[in-house]
Parts: structure tokens; C-alpha cells; sequence
């Protein structure tokens, strides 16, 4: 898979120094939108998680976003979850241009979020593992359910 150097715009907003912002950039970066407003759009929805056991901290832009929080904010964009991997069946679909779907995805891999743009990998690091991380799913904004 081809990759690209692109932080989604966090340098022109202003940040510097690392972060684990790998939502709020892969959203940036698939959407188009400006990574301050995708910042300031999550940490918004962040006000209304809720805390219990397993969740000590409520989540924000700049150091990881929870699931939910990410997901409630792209379905209002219009986007979808297309599932690749169900419990029990093993990895079905690789973070391998051949093996994704063309146009814009936003890419769920073990413990990161990714942006995928006609099959070339957008992102701060080439977290593709040439070729053999797992993809658990993907966010699209496709009319029709595309696997």
C-alpha cells in the first residue's frame, strides 16, 4: 500500500509535539474538514460521556477518543460503519489496497484510527505492517453497503 506523510492539518492549527490524536486526524484527513473543527466537534461530544468502571476519564481530541464518541460523530456527518471481522471468524480483510474498497475510508486497526484515500494510506507513521494488519472495519460515506 502506498503511503503518505499527513498529519490532517494539526501543524497549520497550530499543534506541534506528539499526541495520540489518531481519530480526530484520520477524520480530518477522509473528511476534508479543518482538524480544528473536527478537534473542537469531538471534544464537544466528549461532555456527554459518561464515566463508570471501566471509564475513570472521559476521552478528548488531543489523547484518544472513545468509540461511541467518535462513531455518534460520524454518523452525523453521514457516515457509516461497514463491519470486516465478527467475533470468532479471524481477519478477513487486510490493510491492503486490494483488499479495501476505492474513495474515502476512515480504517478501525488494533489500538489506531487511519485514513485511507483510494487506496493510499494517509498518516504520521505506515502503520499498514506491510500489508498484514488486520482491519476490523471502516468508516465510509457510501450509498450502499460495499464489502
Amino acid at each position: 500500500m502506498q503511503f503518505v506523510l499527513d498529519d490532517g492539518g494539526r501543524l497549520a492549527a497550530g499543534y506541534r509535539g506528539r499526541a495520540g490524536d489518531c481519530v480526530t486526524r484520520a477524520i480530518a484527513i477522509a473528511t476534508a474538514n479543518p482538524y480544528q473543527e473536527v478537534y473542537d466537534a469531538l471534544n464537544r461530544l466528549t461532555v456527554k460521556e459518561r464515566l463508570g468502571r471501566r471509564k475513570r476519564t472521559k476521552s478528548n481530541s488531543e489523547s484518544g477518543v472513545f468509540r461511541r464518541t467518535y462513531q455518534r460523530y460520524l454518523t452525523t456527518l453521514g457516515w457509516q460503519w461497514i463491519p470486516t471481522m465478527k467475533v470468532g471468524s479471524g481477519c478477513q480483510v487486510h490493510l491492503k489496497a486490494s483488499e479495501l474498497p476505492s474513495g474515502r475510508l476512515i480504517v478501525k486497526v488494533s489500538r489506531h484510527l487511519t485514513a485511507v484515500i483510494d487506496g493510499v494510506l494517509h498518516d504520521t507513521h505506515d502503520c499498514s505492517r506491510a500489508g498484514t494488519r488486520c482491519v476490523y472495519g471502516y468508516f465510509c460515506k457510501c450509498t450502499s453497503i460495499a464489502r
